[in-house]
């Protein structure tokens, strides 16, 4: 028997939005209203960048204070726009990954700083033969840099240094460059993490400073709040979502999710919502939320 949950933990893409359109449903949007109301902190966490998250919530009167795990885990901030932590990866090492992971796919670098140059890479064409629809929702962000190494240089100001890479392209070329990374010398600076879409033939390989992620950052958020981790809830659909189910104390997994995922979650007893097409977050917070003595829903 779980204890009450304190603390949801909630994926963006593929989780929190619908399948079509890519929004919040209304009943998502109410569901954490009232997670809010009864004194539950939901936080959300995900692979987008937090100017590429905050616009999403805006329609929902959610609590400025609401925690956003961006970034894949490398930066937290409130919605309010608080920044509470973040970590880069050092620019020698971007460096070196640009060369490695070139011949692979589209390389992006993200930085914490608001405007155009938060996104930089080098071949806009052929971004925008893999990843178009991502490119015309953050073409504001993006900035075109060639050589890319060119907007890698050292800088004092964490600002100025990449928070994360990400690394676009088809589902064999992203696991192979996720095997190149590994059998290299940078494994012991990076980490990577990568998230597939199968429909799409498309699959993300990002690329985090070394300790982070969705779990890490989960782990120290609920420790800040002072919640157990049993009373820790994480609901995901893809890879890169496994570190915060696995170190949440409750966790879901939505009916979308692959199926070597699905088995995974399995074999851990995990969970398992409606798909992301039939609110299948609203359906575990009301849920969890009816466990809860004068909680409305």
């Amino acid at each position: 028997m779980h204890p009450p949950v304190r603390l949801i933990a909630i994926d963006v893409d593929g989780t929190l939005l619908s399948k079509v359109g890519g929004v919040v449903s209304p009943r998502n949007g109410r569901a954490l209203v009232a997670a809010g109301q009864a004194g539950v902190t939901v936080a959300i966490a995900t692979g987008r960048r937090t100017a590429y998250t905050a616009p999403l919530l805006k329609d929902f009167n959610l609590r400025a204070d609401m925690p956003l795990i961006t970034s894949n885990g490398a930066v937290l901030t409130t919605l309010g726009g608080e920044r509470l932590e973040r970590s880069v990866l050092a620019p020698q090492v971007a460096r070196a990954l640009c060369t490695l992971l070139r011949p692979y796919g589209c390389l992006v670098f993200t930085f914490d700083r608001p405007g155009r140059a938060e996104l930089v890479l080098e071949d806009l064409r052929s971004a925008e033969g893999r990843i178009a629809l991502w490119i015309e929702s953050n073409r504001n962000a993006i900035e075109v840099v060639s050589p890319l190494e060119n907007a890698l240089e050292d800088a004092e100001d964490v600002a100025d240094q990449p928070i994360q890479g990400m690394v676009a392209g088809s589902l064999v070329a992203m696991r192979e460059a996720e095997a190149a990374i590994l059998s290299s010398p940078w494994s012991a600076f990076c980490a990577c993490v990568r998230t597939e879409y199968p429909a799409r033939d498309l699959a993300i390989l990002d690329l985090l400073p070394v300790g982070v992620s969705k779990g890490v950052a989960l782990e120290r958020l609920a420790a800040r709040l002072g919640v157990e981790r049993a009373e820790v809830m994480a609901i995901g659909d893809n890879w890169n979502d496994l570190t915060m189910l696995e170190w949440a104390g409750q966790a879901v997994l939505m009916g979308n999710a692959a199926r070597e995922l699905k088995a995974h979650a399995t074999t851990r007893g995990w969970k398992q919502a409606p798909p992301n097409d039939q609110d299948g977050v609203a359906v575990v917070i009301e849920s969890a939320l009816a466990k809860i003595p004068n909680a409305a829903l």
